[in-house]
């Protein structure tokens, strides 16, 4: 996962009316996870929510992460090809939403990467970032592509030993799965934030809204790009920059193409999705960031989405904002 590429832009305000706001995280799948939410009349202590978001983030590690054994979904990696599995039905929706994404953008997404993720050291089970033979990215590109699965009503089935994974889509996920949770237990304004996939709901004490800063995608430190004001929204930014190994000088990414079976190679270095689902905006900005600039661009504008593409250009960058997210947000606000 790339993300640490979002931050807040947050003062920590109180206000009137026995309101104010609280915090806590912890860590999640590899990264850490944050909540930022309006506490006050009818809202539950902050020992209760945490219980509930530590909960929902345990159920999703255990049906879907590729770094424990003996997860949902690493137990169904582990079958040879023919294999069917019961799955969970989170897993299921996932794979679904992962296929129709992919049917989408005429397969620029694929779920069933892992084992190119593996093969160039990028997977939960790599040990060493290399760059493997065009023979040995054959074989692994043998074993990727959605037509090798089937759901037979609650089992997920493999034609060949495809292995998925499904980092792209998961926090974005449960960045959903805890809004839908919180809204049950009447928490009305917050800003949630699970690995750098980030939803915010409501406005804080003061009256001001939740702000979020798209980074600029520098390695030597954190600064803003550009800042959002949020309600109802989740964003999702994926870069090349974060992840990545380097050999005779040149740079491997971490996302990878899954039609070359390489690591991107254009001069788009993040892009930023917008979107009321934060598991949409996950999928999305993996899926504009394997396209590129131009293509990306092309498909976020015919499909409406609202995506924010940050390209290199000399030793510097130039941004360009889609139509929808320019009505979402303007052409300004700049930090």
């Amino acid at each position: 996962m790339v993300r640490t590429l979002l931050f807040a832009v947050l003062g920590l305000l109180l206000a009137g009316c026995g309101e104010k706001i609280e915090e806590f995280g912890g860590p999640t799948m590899g990264s850490h996870y944050s909540l930022k939410y309006v506490a006050g009349e009818g809202v539950p202590e902050s020992a209760e929510l945490k219980a509930e978001v530590d909960g929902l983030l345990a159920e999703v590690d255990r049906q879907m992460s590729t770094w424990r054994a003996d997860s949902d979904l690493s137990e169904f990696n582990r079958l040879p090809a023919g294999s069917c599995r019961a799955m969970p039905v989170p897993v299921l929706a996932l794979v679904r939403f992962g296929e129709q994404l992919a049917l989408d953008s005429d397969g620029a997404f694929d779920l069933t990467i892992q084992p190119l993720l593996e093969l160039w050291g990028f997977g939960a089970q790599s040990r060493v970032e290399r760059v493997p033979s065009a023979e040995q990215i054959a074989v692994a590109r043998a074993n990727v592509g959605h037509r090798h699965l089937r759901i037979d009503g609650a089992r997920l089935c493999k034609d060949a030993a495809v292995q998925l994974d499904l980092n792209s889509i998961a926090a974005g996920y449960t960045v959903d799965r805890i809004a839908a949770r919180l809204a049950e237990l009447g928490v009305r304004s917050y800003l949630l934030d699970v690995t750098g996939e980030l939803k915010a709901l409501g406005r804080k004490p003061d009256g001001s809204p939740w702000r979020i800063a798209i980074e600029a995608p520098r390695d030597d430190q954190q600064v803003a790009q550009r800042v959002l004001a949020l309600d109802g929204l989740g964003v999702s930014t994926s870069g090349d920059y974060r992840n990545y190994f380097e050999q005779n000088g040149r740079r491997y990414s971490h996302t990878i193409d899954p039609q070359s079976g390489a690591p991107i190679s254009h001069r788009l270095a993040s892009v930023t999705v917008v979107d009321a689902q934060a598991m949409r905006a996950d999928g999305l900005s993996t899926l504009l960031m394997v396209l590129g600039p131009q293509r990306g661009f092309a498909y976020a504008e015919q499909a409406g989405v609202a995506a924010f593409f940050v390209n290199r250009e000399g030793t510097g960058f130039v941004t360009r904002a889609t139509p929808a997210f320019e009505r979402q947000f303007g052409a300004g606000a700049q930090p």
